[in-house]
């Protein structure tokens, strides 16, 4: 039984060396949406758990802080310089999250009430040119 026992524990101690390894190399990529990267950070923190690493919320979210694209730079300064991030859940920084990324993918209304105007000059010409007015060849 205690071979048994020590085998599953190397086992484990195995996965969890892998799974802190895909956690660290966790990236937002470019295009994702903020839950689907968040299901993929919560997949890897909820198995690290699993094999009896403590994992807290507050590297999870200075993880998921650390690792989003480009366009979430400003948002990220402002949530690390009005909240406190030891103290922040991961559902509410993915709200914070979800709420800006929704700002970003809201189309713009320029170009809504834009019409191309077409005009139509029927002088009787071909083309370019002073050709139409007589002095073409001929």
């Amino acid at each position: 039984m205690k071979v048994k026992y020590q085998g599953d524990s190397r086992v484990k101690q195995a996965q969890l060396q892998t799974l802190r390894r895909n956690f660290e190399l966790l990236e937002m990529k470019i295009g994702e949406s903020v839950g689907d990267y968040f299901a993929r950070v919560m997949v890897v923190a909820n198995d690290m758990r699993n094999c009896g690493d403590d994992m807290q919320d507050v590297k999870i979210v200075e993880k998921v802080l650390r690792t989003l694209t480009e366009n979430f730079n400003y948002i990220v300064c402002l949530i690390e310089e009005l909240k406190d991030i030891d103290n922040l859940s991961v559902d509410a920084l993915q709200s914070s999250l979800q709420v800006h990324e929704k700002k970003l993918r809201k189309p713009s209304n320029v170009g809504d009430d834009q019409v191309l105007k077409v005009t139509f000059d029927d002088r009787g010409g071909r083309g370019r040119g002073r050709m139409g007015q007589g002095r073409g060849r001929g």
